[in-house]
């Protein structure tokens, strides 16, 4: 579905402070997979969830996209605006998600507008009793807060809210950079559980970077490991699902002296 070939990127090139943040990047995501991304501060993770949103645009390489038609484009020079039709963003801090100076339904009209594109949709009583019954799956309360401003939420309700917006909006792939990391693990759990009804539901493609290493562990059909700007490794299927938490431990320093022994060589 989204093909990545030979990224790299390289920030202040040609200068005392050039550094290469990624380097030669290939893997294809595939459509309906739900791949979980690890590794250490400055693996390299953001800055690959940034060229894929189009906020940055990579140094060399392609980006090509495969549309539900079969029709293949290169998107690598796409702006993020034009790449935000088809690819959806959650960030760590709940506040970026939503207009907290507009009520829930407005919030809820915008982005149920962008999954419908070229339809003129109007928000009415038909509507508002539409929002109500998606908000009911968050279990939150919110079917009963349309009218609400969504600066008056909990930082669990705005991420909630985040995550159904961007399942309304039917992206063609979902980013999830750390959606978990600023809440308390009560509405951690809350979210991460409509997360992966929502994937199983409407067969999303999600790509979830993460710190927690039992989420990278418990889901997902895919993990990927970063490590200095590389994927280093790409774990699928059965060895996914035998994977323990001593067992990535393990297989990323394995790796990672591997790689060091090369370097050094």
């Amino acid at each position: 579905m989204l093909k990545l070939e030979n990224i790299s990127i390289t920030f202040n090139a040609n200068t005392p402070d050039e550094k290469k943040v990624l380097k030669n990047i290939n893997f294809n995501i595939n459509k309906g997979d739900f791949i979980t991304v690890i590794g250490s501060n400055g693996a390299g993770k953001s800055t690959l969830y940034n060229i894929i949103a189009g906020s940055l645009k990579p140094t060399t390489g392609t980006i090509t996209l495969t549309d539900q038609n079969g029709f293949q484009k290169n998107i690598t020079n796409d702006a993020e605006f034009k790449r935000a039709q088809y690819i959806g963003r959650i960030f760590q801090n709940p506040r970026l998600g939503t207009a907290g100076n507009m009520s829930l339904e407005d919030n809820m009209m915008i982005c149920y507008k962008k999954g419908f594109k070229g339809l003129k949709i109007s928000l009415n009583n038909m509507m508002r009793s539409f929002f109500r019954e998606q908000l009911k799956v968050l279990g939150m309360g919110l079917e009963n807060r349309l009218a609400d401003n969504v600066d008056h939420f909990s930082g669990g309700q705005r991420q909630a809210l985040t995550l159904l917006m961007a399942v309304m909006s039917k992206p063609s792939l979902l980013l999830l950079d750390e959606h978990t990391a600023a809440l308390d693990p009560t509405n951690a759990a809350i979210v991460m559980e409509l997360t992966k009804k929502f994937a199983e539901e409407y067969n999303l493609t999600v790509m979830m970077v993460t710190h927690n290493m039992q989420h990278a562990l418990d889901f997902g059909n895919r993990l990927i490991m970063m490590d200095k700007g590389e994927i280093i490794s790409d774990i699928s299927g059965e060895e996914k699902q035998n994977l323990t938490m001593d067992s990535i431990v393990e297989l990323f320093k394995k790796i990672k002296v591997n790689n060091d022994n090369v370097l050094l060589n």
